[in-house]
């Protein structure tokens, strides 16, 4: 019995740019058409390329040939280029790298084989040069490309710069699971790969740096080895990526957030406050139809004091190693917070020891520079510190964020919580606080937070967000 060729495993399909231009017969069911058989080879090429940086001839030649055909420069097909200067040279495909990788919506069923051929080359572009970053030592340089490339893919996924990384903004077109995590990671394998004291000691390398969380963090831990020009240069990144993620959040946090109207007080006659709307509708009743007139004997104003009584917001942050991006996070926002009238912001951070870094809680910059990243919790010191805080339970609202893997004292954390919420404090319980949403917490606090009747809030910020200003408003 003679083998049968279809069971065989495929393999990369032997196509050459076979009659360019020709449209495909109808192929029959199940069988490849000329598009598919494209679409493979750029696709058999991109797989080539992540797992093995050594070109294989066959499909480079035959790459080659499907972009020529379909009217794409070559340029897709070097990995020494960057997007931006494939789109610098042929402006006519920025627009088609924006929602490239988001979902058709057509939902007509119908195929357009051309357009998937042409997909699938950009796509192999932007996937290559993100996921495919090498080995040894990572240049400056090569850092701002790698993130401008970050950039187009993100843009392709229907999100903002940033957003898919727990950078700059939040938010995002496309449900993105994991990928997010997973460029951060490997930002951070770049950062990690750099000699960043060299770089930062240099002015002109230096000033190639994007902020970013990866770089950020570094930039952290590293601080107290670094001194003159390497310290300013460090101080001056850390500046920018404070205002960029400021400039977001704010936007984030309204300014209605000045405390609720006071329903108590009556509100004052005068013109400016008059609801013209109700003053009408409550005197329809006085309509009269012979004279096309409506007569008003009561006037209503509308309520504009509000309540005097200053709301206190508490700010508990595990400054762990594992809670970087929480800590920038969590202090630009308590810092925002703290700018709003009647709200009162006190903000404490903790590994094994307790800091309070209220006197510095306006200036978010100086904060992350008092701050000593480390290892380990310990909740409990955390707490003391912050627990004399509370005047008004009522009026107070403790945010506490951390993963709450403790040092073996869950018990004694969870009990001054639970004390601190039965009080009356408004107590919201936090993941890690990133723009990308990632959060990983305790299963033993997770579980007692529920029943408690406080579940963990998402560890995207935008949820925090909500949460203080219905609490705050």
């Amino acid at each position: 019995m003679t083998e049968d060729p279809t069971l065989d495993a495929p393999g990369p399909p032997a196509v050459s740019a076979a009659e360019p231009g020709s449209a495909p017969g109808a192929p029959s069911p199940g069988e490849p058409d000329a598009y598919d058989n494209r679409r493979q080879v750029l696709y058999w090429r991109l797989l080539s390329r992540l797992f093995d940086a050594e070109e294989q001839p066959a499909l480079e030649s035959a790459s080659l040939g499907v972009v020529e055909d379909i009217g794409l420069p070559s340029a897709l097909l070097d990995p020494g280029a960057s997007l931006d200067s494939v789109v610098q040279r042929h402006p006519e495909l920025a627009a088609e790298f924006d929602g490239l990788m988001t979902p058709d919506d057509d939902g007509d069923g119908s195929r357009d084989g051309a357009a998937e051929v042409r997909r699938a080359a950009l796509v192999s572009k932007v996937l290559l040069n993100v996921f495919s970053t090498g080995s040894g030592t990572v240049s400056a340089k090569q850092l701002a490309r790698w993130q401008a490339d970050a950039g187009w893919l993100e843009r392709a996924m229907g999100c903002p710069p940033g957003g898919l990384r727990g950078g700059r903004a939040a938010g995002s077109g496309l449900d993105a699971g994991g990928i997010g995590p997973e460029l951060a990671a490997i930002e951070g394998d770049l950062v990690g790969r750099m000699r960043l004291r060299e770089v930062l000691a240099d002015p002109v390398l230096a000033a190639r740096l994007t902020p970013s969380m990866s770089l950020i963090e570094q930039l952290l831990r590293d601080k107290g080895n670094l001194s003159g020009v390497a310290l300013a240069n460090a101080k001056s990144l850390i500046r920018r990526y404070v205002d960029e993620v400021a400039e977001v959040l704010r936007t984030q946090v309204e300014k209605s957030t000045v405390g609720e109207l006071d329903r108590s007080v009556p509100p004052k006659r005068v013109f400016r406050n008059l609801d013209l709307n109700r003053t009408i509708w409550k005197n329809l009743t006085n309509w009269s139809p012979e004279e096309e007139r409506l007569y008003v004997d009561r006037l209503y104003y509308r309520h504009t004091v509000r309540r005097t009584t200053p709301q206190r917001l508490i700010v508990v942050v595990d400054q762990s190693g594992s809670m970087v991006d929480s800590m920038v996070n969590c202090t630009i926002l308590a810092s925002i917070f703290a700018g709003l009238p009647k709200v009162d912001v006190h903000l404490v951070a903790y590994d094994t020891r307790s800091i309070d870094l209220t006197p510095w809680v306006h200036d978010p910059f100086d904060v992350l520079l008092r701050t000593n990243l480390g290892g380990g919790n310990d909740g409990p010191l955390a707490m003391a510190m912050a627990r004399p805080k509370i005047a008004e339970p009522k009026n107070t609202v403790m945010v506490w964020i951390s993963d709450f893997y403790e040092f073996d004292r869950s018990q004694p954390l969870f009990e001054g919580i639970e004390a601190v919420h039965r009080s009356g404090v408004k107590f919201i319980p936090v993941g890690s606080v990133t723009s990308s949403g990632r959060q990983e917490v305790n299963p033993w606090f997770r579980e007692r937070f529920k029943a408690l009747g406080t579940p963990v809030v998402s560890g995207h910020i935008d949820k925090l967000v909500h949460e203080l200003k219905t609490f705050l408003t």
